[in-house]
């Protein structure tokens, strides 16, 4: 698991590092073609691992319901971000991975109900969420990647 969350980590600075340097305006484009932006995409990364770790296992997860809602699995973009938000977001980023770490290594995810993904993976356990989420991010990132192309960063 250490890897995996290595692995998470350093892809978590990269999008960090895309949120707080790319201007905002880039960040709500949603270009021709696209259904989501870069900002959608970097908070959808955040929220989609509290869903599959802490909802599944039964646990409170670390961000809020609103949250959630506006950036689960089926949403999209409006368009518009507060700062506020944005600085959430990019908060979270970090933190919400450090406090899975602490919270996998003090034994705290026990249970797991389980689930399939749109991708046709059944996760059972919060170890499959983990390595399910790696793929999910990487996903997600290769579309910030072609976002950033088609919005001139």
């Amino acid at each position: 698991m250490k890897k995996l969350f290595d692995v998470t980590l350093q892809n978590r600075k990269r999008l960090y590092k895309i949120l707080t340097e790319t201007p905002k305006e880039q960040l709500l484009e949603i270009p021709a073609g696209f259904n989501n932006n870069i900002w959608w995409n970097i908070a959808h990364t955040v929220i989609t691992t509290q869903v599959l770790v802490y909802k599944f296992s039964h646990l409170k997860m670390r961000v809020s319901d609103e949250l959630v809602q506006k950036f689960m699995k089926g949403t999209t973009p409006d368009g518009t971000a507060t700062d506020e938000e944005m600085m959430i977001i990019a908060d979270f980023l970090i933190s919400t991975l450090e406090w899975m770490v602490e919270d996998y290594e003090a034994g705290l995810f026990q249970e797991y109900k389980e689930y399939t993904t749109s991708a046709g993976v059944t996760l059972s356990s919060t170890d499959d969420a983990l390595a399910f989420n790696a793929y999910h991010e990487g996903l997600h990132s290769g579309a910030i990647t072609a976002l950033l192309k088609v919005v001139g960063k």
